[in-house]
């Protein structure tokens, strides 16, 4: 019997290749709900240079329904310009709620768009698709929602679709929009690769059902690994080169989100504050009282740089000869009609962190910088044109 508490009680798959075995993946009971959040022009605020706010609002959603289910696990995924989640009936007016404080937010102090909506799984379901789900550990913390069955993305197409947005669109009607964002956290720099580059990588297998799709994604994450020498050898996030920030603006952005109802004298005040706790922080690293080393290795460990949502996403370090060789064997796939990708290349990662009050733990969100994920999506946009039909559920 499915409850609110189904997904906590799932068991967990301890590699991430477990994901290409479709047994490992559990049915959404039909009374749950698909959430869909997404920038609107985010590939032109991110080519007018605004990738850190792109990032920052496709993480607000997240932490505000987090912050209304408290101490229930709900399955989510991040995907750079937006996210996914999946909720109980419990939290439906809840989720609203947020939603559309977060919709306010975006618009009122980044002057940018937040397309949300809410389609259910039922819905999903009538029309021949499945909405299955499974979590990988990550770390001792840190567990991550993984996804199949092609319902985020048909469900991502009903948001988006001009011809069907609407029925799935959130109204303000008699619901008081209401969110917490505390718990969000980003005072990092971008972080430089140990290899040289950062490539965000999207791949979509063009088989959506049986073993076929199996067999494509597990081919091509074992090439990866192959070409890159394993997980812990392309991590972006490196343990040298994690370093707090003490740039007024990108900090601003944290406290635009976190405190976005209160005045500009308020959060002038709380960016002061934040600034003077980063300078004690790096002063006490320096004198030895803080254990900074541990962490940096949490921060690491619980980092979301390899993920699953019908559709395959990584940032990884390596150099470009390493990545010239995988296009090469991605080309070779698409040209013979496997899969579809798309790419993006940048020097540093991006670090978006979330702290979970409720659950005494914590989620460092990544991408690549200058756009990561999102341009990513747009050239695998460009890539399936070709292939008429099939959706991408992505940017």
């Amino acid at each position: 019997m499915f409850t609110d508490t189904f997904y906590s009680e799932l068991p967990t798959l301890e590699h991430f290749v477990e994901i290409t075995n479709s047994q490992n993946f559990l049915p959404v009971h039909p009374d749950w709900y698909i959430v869909i959040t997404d920038i609107m022009g985010s590939t032109q605020a991110i080519e007018a240079g605004r990738y850190k706010d792109v990032n920052i609002l496709g993480v607000s959603s997240i932490i505000a329904i987090l912050n209304r289910a408290k101490h229930l696990e709900i399955p989510f995924v991040f995907g750079g310009d937006g996210a996914s989640l999946l909720i109980p009936p419990s939290l439906f007016l809840d989720t609203k709620q947020a939603l559309l404080a977060t919709q306010d937010m975006a618009k009122r102090e980044f002057n940018l768009g937040l397309r949300v909506g809410i389609v259910p799984v039922a819905t999903v379901r009538d029309a021949n698709y499945d909405v299955r789900v499974a979590k990988v550990r990550v770390s001792a913390k840190y567990t991550q929602a993984v996804f199949t069955g092609g319902g985020l993305t048909y469900a991502t197409e009903l948001v988006k679709n001009p011809e069907t947005s609407e029925l799935y669109s959130l109204s303000s009607s008699g619901i008081i929009p209401q969110a917490d964002f505390s718990g969000l956290v980003c005072p990092w720099q971008d972080i430089p690769s140990q290899h040289g580059e950062i490539l965000s990588l999207i791949v979509m297998a063009t088989a959506h059902q049986g073993q076929e799709e199996t067999s494509i994604y597990k081919e091509a994450i074992k090439k990866i690994y192959k070409i890159y020498g394993g997980a812990n050898n392309f991590h972006p996030v490196d343990f040298e080169r994690i370093r707090l920030s003490l740039n007024r603006q990108i900090l601003y952005k944290e406290t635009q989100v976190v405190h976005q109802s209160q005045n500009w004298w308020y959060k002038q005040l709380s960016l002061w504050q934040k600034l003077l706790g980063i300078i004690a922080i790096k002063v006490s690293i320096k004198l030895g009282l803080i254990d900074w080393q541990t962490n940096k290795k949490t921060l690491i460990s619980d980092s979301d740089y390899q993920k699953f949502d019908d559709i395959l996403r990584m940032v990884i370090s390596g150099n470009s000869g390493q990545r010239e060789k995988l296009i090469r064997y991605l080309e070779t796939q698409y040209k013979a009609g496997k899969l579809v990708y798309g790419f993006h290349v940048s020097d540093r990662a991006l670090m978006t962190c979330l702290v979970y009050k409720a659950q005494g733990r914590h989620t460092a969100f990544i991408d690549g910088a200058d756009g990561g994920y999102a341009l990513a999506a747009k050239m695998l946009k460009e890539k399936l044109k070709p292939a008429k039909g099939w959706g991408t559920g992505t940017g």
